[in-house]
């Protein structure tokens, strides 16, 4: 349709490796009523980051506290454990 406005895409940026992407191309963790989750759809409320879908990007943000910063909170070892199931299924599927 002539004249209709392009709609850019938003843009992200990932917590560890400090690129910048498409927001589906990246994954968000969001902190929010039931704790730090992954939020595969995007659309959960809460305080959110974002991540690369590369498994050392999630092992860097975990090993030096990315997440809790982006977060402003601490994460548990429950929801640490629970990202890195999901850094080993992210591995399992690139591999």
């Amino acid at each position: 349709m002539p004249g209709a406005p392009v709609r850019k895409t938003p843009q992200r940026t990932c917590i560890a490796c400090r690129t910048t992407g498409d927001k589906r191309g990246l994954v968000r963790v969001v902190r929010g009523p039931e704790g730090v989750e992954v939020d595969p759809t995007g659309r959960k409320a809460g305080r959110g980051a974002y991540l690369c879908r590369r498994p050392e990007c999630w092992r860097e943000a975990l090993k030096r506290n990315r997440l809790d910063a982006a977060l402003k909170t601490r994460l548990s070892q429950d929801e640490k454990l629970r990202m890195t199931e999901f850094v080993a299924e992210i591995s399992a599927v690139t591999v």
